[in-house]
């Protein structure tokens, strides 16, 4: 059995991503997740989809829908877009898709429309962009989008007594379906971390690299961890998401 190698937010860092990759040298055997937010933030978003249909040609891959993505997918398929989307991240985005012919939009449309909502592994692990609201689990959840949107998974994880176990009546329903659940969305650097950070058993392993911060990779077995330089080094002349 090869690792299971987690991979936090990317935001169009290619230059981070293919350090990244060089760094933790997956094998055939590994399985590569990709927990979403492709895209946004810097310059390199198509080359990073590019990148990332080309591992999946060479290893296990699972590719998880953020909400960067499908904010992206959307303006995509309809010329429409929010004004929140264009001024986080988006705007840098439309400047470069407006730049690639119909044929190499359509091909980045068929990957953003592939992604997956979670995945959860034969150990009971979940693996989710953001998070799920549902208490009975994601198998419930009413509203998908919660899926790349939701952050009161992770608030909850912040806010908890670390003394509460599982089994206590205060202890939170959600977090007793899954072994692990390993998430992005919310970046540590805003409780002034640049590693991966456990609270309770979930794991957040966005470690802002759409501004600050490294991109990470994470065995999920042995929470061994990879990073990149901090992105906003490799691209001086950018200012990413302030």
């Amino acid at each position: 059995m090869g690792r299971t190698l987690v991979f936090g937010d990317i935001h169009g860092g290619l230059r981070a991503l293919q350090q990244l990759v060089e760094r933790c040298a997956p094998t055939a055997g590994d399985r590569l997740i990709f927990l979403g937010d492709y895209v946004d933030g810097w310059s390199q978003s198509p080359e990073v989809i590019d990148f990332l249909i080309g591992l999946k040609e060479k290893y296990r891959c699972v590719f998880i829908r953020g909400n960067h993505d499908d904010l992206l997918m959307q303006w995509l398929q309809t010329g429409q877009y929010s004004e929140e989307w264009f001024n986080h991240g988006g705007r840098i985005t439309m400047e470069r898709y407006n730049a690639l012919n119909k044929e190499k939009k359509q091909l980045q449309l068929l990957f953003l429309e592939s992604l997956k909502d979670y995945y959860l592994d034969g150990q009971n692990r979940l693996f989710v962009h953001a998070g799920f609201t549902n208490l009975n689990g994601v198998g419930n959840e009413y509203f998908t989008r919660m899926f790349y949107w939701d952050r009161t998974l992770w608030e909850t994880a912040l806010a908890l007594d670390p003394t509460l176990q599982p089994g206590d009546p205060l202890y939170p329903k959600r977090f007793n379906h899954y072994k692990e659940v390993f998430i992005g969305h919310t970046p540590v650097t805003r409780i002034g971390k640049t590693v991966p950070v456990q609270k309770a058993n979930i794991w957040n392993v966005d470690t802002g690299a759409a501004f600050k911060g490294p991109l990470t990779a994470m065995d999920a077995d042995t929470k061994q961890f990879w990073q990149s330089e901090p992105v906003y080094s490799l691209y001086p002349e950018e200012s990413g998401r302030n």
